[in-house]
């Protein structure tokens, strides 16, 4: 995607606004708007932010669980197989 072809002043956001609304949900490309020649917000659809939050939230949980595993707060698979199962035998 080349973001020049992206890039909109605020006032054709303000003169087409059903036009970019709908052009957004259909190509799921964001959208830069500028204001004095200036980038100022970028514009998504709702499907593409919230694939970005969920991709966004796994790679969260993924940083967490690398610095645990670096601070060696890590058990063996065994022993925590063996902790679900007694726990569940105890239900």
């Amino acid at each position: 995607m080349r973001y020049s072809d992206h890039v909109k002043p605020i006032s054709y956001l303000k003169a087409n606004a059903a036009e970019v609304l709908s052009k957004l949900a259909e190509e799921r490309e964001p959208l830069v708007i500028t204001q004095n020649g200036e980038a100022k917000a970028v514009l998504q659809d709702v499907a593409s932010y919230q694939e970005t939050q969920e991709t966004l939230a796994l790679l969260k949980i993924l940083a967490l669980g690398s610095r645990e595993v670096e601070q060696g707060k890590v058990k063996p698979a065994a022993e925590v197989i063996a902790r679900l199962r007694s726990r569940k035998a105890a239900d």
